[in-house]
């Protein structure tokens, strides 16, 4: 009875097709009081039909409140319906050849939407989501999903969907392309202080661990984010992935393909499944029995999975192979193992070697062995790493990019290890990311992509732009898509109104991060030790930066606040998770740091504030900790309990800081000091001096600078603010001062009139404090000349001993067709960045030769100085690495067309240079000029290496005063204008 009704209804279909269809503007009801959608799948095929099937009802109920009937038996279908299943599959089929796109037969990972009017007597509509395989099955279902509001983190960062009591989706035909990158994955990694707590003692205490249930909420993310790959968690916190069989079966199930990190070849967890005392060391000279036993098993275990096997072999856990002294000796063992597994999975998986996907990660020390002559085999993926830090070693040459294996990217948006782990927040740039990815892309690195996210949250935003990107890189390859795909992502979430703003203040997070991480504001300390250390951030120059920083953080706090009371109910756990919690976090460990820093410079100078800062500084924990609390315990009814660690490793960095404040005696109860002054040291002869001098003013950079006021003792004590001169202007003419707190000092912010100053060169006045008997006189100098060289000049002007310049600001640029320096937008703490291209794997001839360089592309930087000094030309760079082995890094520099220095910013191994440059994300080579004169020159830098990245420049005259990070001064001075002191702080 069920076959003849079936053959009824493939009739009704044929006769169906016998009549033309016409393309309908209208949109495909899945739920109004008129129809109700039923979602049918191929009974007998895979078994993600089936999960797919039903996390779509899911889905459709999670927005609309109606759970669909999903059923496998079609022959009393009716209204309109929705058919699931691989376009050569018996169900798709009866719909005929118009029900799915013919090209995706036989594509990887494709699918095709199609919309059908009337396909049969009693089916009004129907959608039909045909793959070509079952991957692209499910990538069909979810993008339905999609179009209804859910989005693949509606459960893992608690997005809930609109409600929409009637759903429909427009009726749009469409097939997908083939994405760019064939395997597009996560590794689950360092997981110990956030996903396996989580998991044990939250989401699945059955099995105490990071299990088949947990596996089963990652492998359905993975499949929103069209991603198909797993390296499981590994660390001791975690049993092996095959430990558990229904993590397998959850991998088959959800059609997830199955590898495993560097350090773990042929699917074993070294840490977990290697039982030293039983099996012996982990050593291929001396215990080679056991060693190919381990792996030959697991082979054995996993031939039917599928899998892609890592070869190759390092120590138990992220170390160097055992056994081995000289590079001698490596290499020809590392290639007797890789044959032994080889011949492993030829005897076990596939006679076919070509036909068993394997890869080859030259991480750390491994690339060592690559480089020293390993000849890894062609059809074997090379799988090129990041430094740990987001730049990635190494890119394929010509003759690589030959290899049938291709080659792939392992990338870190999480990282434990030296020097210095970031595990807490997630704070890498987009910008970033998408530089080095779509490098990668370019260079054809394009079989394989693996993002270390950590414990997946708060890596929500990072690991969905790596999978887009995986999946689609086209749109990506402008660079301004980087804020597009941020908001847009926001949009999914948040809605059209708030997406922007919010889009925006995680923008500026991004920005801030990439100057200095949150957890690098211990300057990179990472054993407990008495010696403070200090960050590099000017609290007494260039307008404070440390006090910039702060205000930074707080404009951006006051931002998130405000988005927050316009963010609806139902998003506001969302909104704490991907928004709140990491600004705040950011925030608030600058705060420890910045302000216990000032608690010392400012305790030097005998400020009673001084204490006040320290005590601000050590309040600051237990603010991170009642936020981390609320994120554990009260943050969505206590769904991720145990997932947020606010002191992973428990690092210096997330101890209470420690305070000895030094002493100061004899000193006023009155003090008055202006920006610049370098002598913290209230113990030094110039302490009580009364007569200092302000910073240079000109006209051409506007700059303002500030006095600090403050006691000393616990005294009230008013005071008045005088100008010698009309020209001169300060914040405040009066003020008084008391002991408790930030009241007991004020910044007044010095500025110049120019309307009212005469026009000459050496304006000279003054600005007098006075309060009581102390008096202290601060000289002002002034430039406000006409200087006929600079009337129509458009480049840069000296700022009182310095000029810092965005590289991207550049007065001309030479290009040729060939070769470009190009404006990259949104990389850099700046905004921007000047990037060599292009991206080749070979450079043309003469292209590298150092004798024709001047004939190279160049940008030119015209600068003007006012006085006669040496001068040091700080150039920064990211801290990138050469494409390939055809390259280096390297840049030409002349001044005023003089003789050309070539330098080359490229580190070597793990050295203190290349720890400096990763934890600041720059690069530094300084050029110097013996004498440089008073007017204007010109600054050429040209190019050498492709891929070579601009950031900043910085010319020293002799201003005397650290410097840390980018900011353009010049922008500081003419754009954000720093608030007071007291109030900043409050």
């Amino acid at each position: 009875m069920k076959q003849l009704l079936l053959k009824l209804f493939t009739i009704h279909i044929l006769i169906a097709f016998c009549l033309p269809v016409v393309a309908s503007a209208m949109q495909f009801e899945l739920v109004t009081a008129q129809n109700k959608v039923t979602i049918y799948y191929q009974k007998g095929e895979s078994k993600l039909d089936s999960i797919a099937a039903h996390l779509l009802a899911s889905d459709i109920e999670l927005v609309s409140g109606y759970h669909p009937k999903v059923s496998t038996d079609i022959s009393n279908a009716k209204g309109n319906i929705i058919i699931i299943g691989r376009a050569d599959s018996e169900l798709v089929k009866n719909f005929g050849n118009i029900a799915s796109d013919p090209d995706i037969k036989g594509k990887w990972e494709c699918y095709s939407l199609r919309y059908l009017s009337k396909p049969s007597a009693n089916i009004a509509n129907a959608l039909v989501i045909a793959g070509s395989d079952a991957r692209g099955t499910a990538y069909g279902v979810f993008s339905v999903s999609g179009k209804i509001g859910v989005t693949p983190w509606y459960w893992w960062a608690d997005a809930t969907p609109k409600t929409q009591k009637s759903l429909a989706i427009d009726r749009q035909d469409f097939t997908s392309k083939t994405p760019s990158v064939k395997f597009r994955g996560i590794f689950i990694n360092d997981e110990d202080w956030g996903l396996q707590p989580w998991a044990a003692k939250t989401f699945e205490p059955d099995t105490k661990d990071i299990g088949p249930k947990t596996y089963a909420k990652v492998f359905e993310l993975l499949l929103r984010l069209k991603a198909n790959l797993i390296w499981p968690a590994m660390h001791p916190s975690t049993k092996a992935f095959y430990h558990y069989p229904g993590n397998i079966k959850a991998a088959e199930d959800y059609q997830i393909v199955v590898g495993s990190s560097h350090a773990e070849p042929m699917l074993r967890n070294n840490v977990s499944e290697w039982n030293q005392k039983e099996m012996g060391h982990f050593n291929y000279l001396t215990n080679k029995k056991k060693v190919d036993e381990y792996w030959e098993s697991r082979i054995k275990e996993s031939s039917k999975v599928n899998g892609i096997y890592t070869t190759g072999m390092r120590g138990i856990h992220d170390g160097a192979m055992e056994g081995v002294k000289t590079m001698e000796e490596t290499v020809p063992l590392m290639d007797t193992i890789i044959r032994a597994q080889r011949n492993m999975l030829r005897k076990y998986v596939n006679a076919d070697i070509t036909k068993v996907p394997q890869v080859f990660t030259p991480y750390k020390e491994v690339l060592e062995i690559y480089d020293a002559g390993l000849k890894v085999p062609d059809d074997i993926t090379l799988v090129w790493p990041d430094d740990n830090y987001g730049y990635i070693q190494r890119l394929s040459n010509v003759e690589e990019n030959k290899r049938p294996g291709g080659s792939g990217v392992y990338y870190h948006a999480s990282y434990w290890g030296r020097p210095h782990d970031y595990l807490w927040l997630n704070t890498t740039h987009p910008a970033h990311i998408r530089e080095e990815m779509t490098k990668a892309f370019a260079m054809n690195a394009k079989r394989l992509w693996v993002l270390n996210v950590g414990d997946i949250k708060p890596a929500e935003y990072t690991t969905q732009l790596f999978m887009d990107m995986a999946y689609d890189i086209e749109p990506f390859e402008k660079p301004a898509f980087s804020k597009a795909h941020l908001e847009k992502w926001l949009s999914t979430i948040f809605g059209d109104k708030q997406s922007a703003s919010v889009a925006q203040a995680l923008w500026k997070y991004y920005d801030l991060a990439f100057e200095r991480k949150p957890e690098y504001m211990g300057w990179s300390q990472t054993e407990p030790t008495t010696a403070i250390n200090f960050t590099a951030y000017n609290h007494l120059f260039y307008n404070d930066q440390a006090q910039l920083r702060m205000d930074a953080y707080d404009q951006l706090l006051a931002d998130v606040e405000k988005i927050g009371t316009n963010i609806e109910r139902k998003d506001k756990d969302a909104f704490y998770e991907l928004v709140e919690y990491p600004v705040k976090g950011a925030a608030l460990i600058n705060k420890k740091f910045l302000l216990r820093d000032k608690a010392y410079i400012y305790a030097r100078q005998g400020r009673l504030s001084a204490a006040h800062y320290a005590s601000l500084s050590g309040g600051i924990q237990e603010k991170i900790s009642s936020e981390t609390h609320y994120y554990n315990t009260k943050l969505a009814n206590g769904k991720w309990n145990g997932i947020m660690d606010m002191f992973p490793r428990k690092l210096p960095v997330f101890n209470l800081p420690v305070f000895d404040l030094p002493k100061s005696k004899n000193l006023p109860a009155f003090r008055a000091l202006p920006e610049g002054y370098n002598h913290p040291d209230s113990t030094s002869d110039l302490t009580n001096a009364r007569e200092l001098k302000l910073p240079e003013f000109n006209k051409w950079n506007k700059q303002r600078y500030f006095i600090d006021v403050f006691l000393t003792q616990q005294v009230k004590k008013a005071f008045t603010i005088k100008a010698s001169e009309k020209w001169i202007t300060a914040s405040s003419s009066h003020g008084e001062l008391t002991p408790d707190g930030l009241n007991s000092q004020q910044r007044i912010w010095v500025e110049i009139d120019w309307n009212k100053a005469p026009v000459q060169k050496s304006l000279k006045g003054n600005i007098i404090v006075e309060s009581g008997d102390d008096q202290y006189t601060f000289a002002v100098t002034a430039n406000n000349a006409n200087v006929k060289e600079l009337e129509s000049f458009k480049g840069h002007v000296e700022t009182s001993g310095y000029l810092s310049i965005n590289a991207a600001d550049y007065s001309a640029v030479r290009n040729m067709k060939s070769r470009q320096w190009n404006v990259i937008e949104g990389l850099g703490s700046n905004g921007k960045s000047l990037e060599a291209l292009p991206l080749v794997e070979k450079a043309a001839e003469g292209d590298l030769d150092t004798l024709k360089v001047k004939s190279n592309p160049a940008v030119e930087y015209d600068f003007y100085v006012f006085g006669q000094s040496p001068a040091n030309v700080t150039i920064s760079s990211l801290p990138t690495y050469p494409l390939n082995k055809n390259f280096e890094l390297r840049y030409g520099v002349r001044i005023d067309g003089g003789p050309l220095s070539i330098f080359n910013f490229r580190t070597l191994g793990r050295s203190d240079e290349w720890k400096q440059n990763v934890l600041s994300n720059s690069a530094k080579r300084t050029f110097k000029v013996p004498n440089l004169k008073p007017g204007k020159h010109k600054l050429e830098i040209y190019m050498i290496d492709p891929g070579v990245i601009l950031t900043h420049i910085f010319i020293d005259l002799g201003v005397a005063q650290p410097f840390y990070g980018s900011l353009s001064i010049n922008d500081l001075n003419t754009g954000m204008k720093p608030v007071s002191v007291s109030k900043s702080i409050k």
